[in-house]
């Protein structure tokens, strides 16, 4: 019996029968490399990469992983070699999209070229990812050129320079159709700043990552710099961390009724103008102490954090109050533990997550926990906990100990007291200890635990461990 060949269009090439500009969408989709490598195939193929209004050069792709660092300059003048002739063929016919990710030998001028050639061309999409060998305040930070301020195109922007790059627009800045800023890395005068954001009237997603204030000719001892931009539906501000002296000059204004989606991160403004985030669902707050409030953090430990500077947080937290999903991170607990009688009531909070690290203190958590009245789940990333001493004993080192580690159990005590009077369905608490202190302390520590009214969880389970103790207590007993 023979076997029966399904005949795929009698052996005619069927994809060479589409018209040219359904092949060149098709070409869109591939890497460039391999759109490029169409062209051999027939006569036919060799001008369609002219047309393709798509283009993605991937530079990992292009060659073999280098194996030094000669291999990598060669692949990396090869690649920029292969981009320019890309984008010569195509002269200056339309273009959609233009992505690049290159490395750490790029030249990033080359690349500065390329966008001024492919943003004349009208693009709606660019995506720039090119690593660096540069850290920190040893980078050039290249000026992006002026004609990307100006597109009347662009829809996206995504530029992710690791050696950095520079905003400097001496005219208005003009950009109708963005609806996505990316910007990682970047230096930006305040009064530049303002402009950017003034000018994107459609703005719905806005990501500013590693921002250095560029304070060379800021005359003004601070400057408002302003957030608010109606159409936004997603922000994430991140301030470069070697930026800290920068904050004494800033003054922020959030004023954003549709945004869902806010990532902060940065130390404490010198003000927040306005702070208003009415639709909000989910943040992830990072607050950081600045260098000068580490060191004073041990000299004075009481009064590190000023009075404004209390304040400011307060309005900070009270311009995001209405967010269900909160996401803390470790130093945020350190910031909050300056502000205890002043954080307001997040009542429609449902889900908190707070990250802990081992020299970050607890002492912001029973106020943190008592302003959630609605809360239904609590995520720990990491049960770190720091516990400081702050009772002094003049009879001797041994007594000093104890007495920071009562302490220290107080305060879990507290935290223990708050989770069974506000989590009904609580099955188990448990309390490891790795000390060293004798067991009569323990047991009555213990006897503390005991009698807390379990309000909430009333089948909840208390168990105490340590080196050498375990105890444990159910609500039946």
């Amino acid at each position: 019996m023979k076997s029966k060949k399904k005949d795929f269009g009698g052996g005619r090439d069927i994809i060479s029968d589409l018209p040219d500009e359904l092949i060149c969408h098709i070409l869109s989709f591939l890497p460039t490399k391999d759109a490029a490598s169409t062209t051999v195939l027939a006569k036919r193929w060799k001008p369609l990469l002219r047309y393709v209004p798509t283009l993605d050069f991937d530079d990992s792709v292009c060659f073999n992983p280098p194996m030094t660092y000669e291999e990598k300059r060669t692949n990396a003048r090869s690649f920029m070699r292969f981009v320019d002739s890309v984008l010569a063929l195509q002269g200056n016919a339309r273009i959609n999209g233009f992505c690049l990710n290159g490395n750490d030998i790029i030249d990033e001028m080359w690349v500065l070229d390329w966008i001024q050639n492919v943003v004349k061309r009208h693009v709606s999409d660019i995506r720039l990812y090119v690593s660096s060998f540069w850290d920190g305040f040893d980078s050039s930070f290249y000026p992006l050129p002026r004609e990307i301020f100006v597109s009347q195109t662009l829809v996206t922007l995504v530029i992710n320079f690791e050696g950095g790059v520079n905003i400097s627009v001496e005219g208005d800045v003009s950009l109708p159709k963005l609806k996505t800023l990316h910007l990682h890395y970047f230096k930006v005068k305040m009064s530049t700043f303002n402009k950017l954001v003034s000018g994107c009237h459609a703005l719905e997603e806005l990501m500013l990552l590693n921002l250095v204030w560029d304070e060379s000719s800021e005359p003004e001892p601070c400057f408002t710099t302003s957030l608010s931009i109606p159409t936004l539906k997603r922000l994430e501000y991140c301030r470069y961390e070697r930026d800290d002296e920068a904050k004494d000059k800033v003054s922020l204004s959030f004023e954003n009724p549709n945004v869902v989606y806010l990532e902060y991160f940065d130390c404490v403004a010198d003000r927040y103008q306005q702070v208003s985030f009415d639709s909000l669902v989910e943040a992830r707050l990072g607050l950081r102490l600045t260098h000068d409030q580490v060191h004073n953090q041990w000299l004075e430990p009481e009064y590190y954090f000023s009075s404004k500077e209390k304040s400011n947080v307060t309005k900070l937290l009270t311009g995001i109050c209405n967010v269900k999903i909160l996401y803390l991170y470790n130093e945020t607990l350190e910031v909050l533990g300056c502000c205890l009688d002043t954080i307001p009531v997040f009542n429609n909070l449902i889900e908190l997550t707070i990250e802990t690290k081992q020299d970050i203190e607890w002492k912001s958590l029973p106020a943190i926990l008592y302003s959630c009245p609605n809360l239904v789940t609590l995520v720990f990333e990491g049960i770190h906990h720091l516990y400081a001493g702050r009772c002094e004993d003049e009879d001797g080192e041994d007594d000093e100990e104890d007495e920071e580690f009562v302490f220290f159990l107080r305060e879990q005590i507290e935290h223990v007291e708050h989770f069974i009077e506000k989590m009904p369905n609580l099955e188990q608490v448990i309390l490891h200890y790795h000390t060293s202190n004798d067991e009569d302390m323990m047991k009555k520590v213990f006897k503390k635990l005991e009698k807390l009214p379990r309000v909430a969880s009333a089948n909840c389970k208390i168990q105490l461990i340590s080196d050498n103790l375990s105890l444990s207590s159910n609500a039946s007993d």
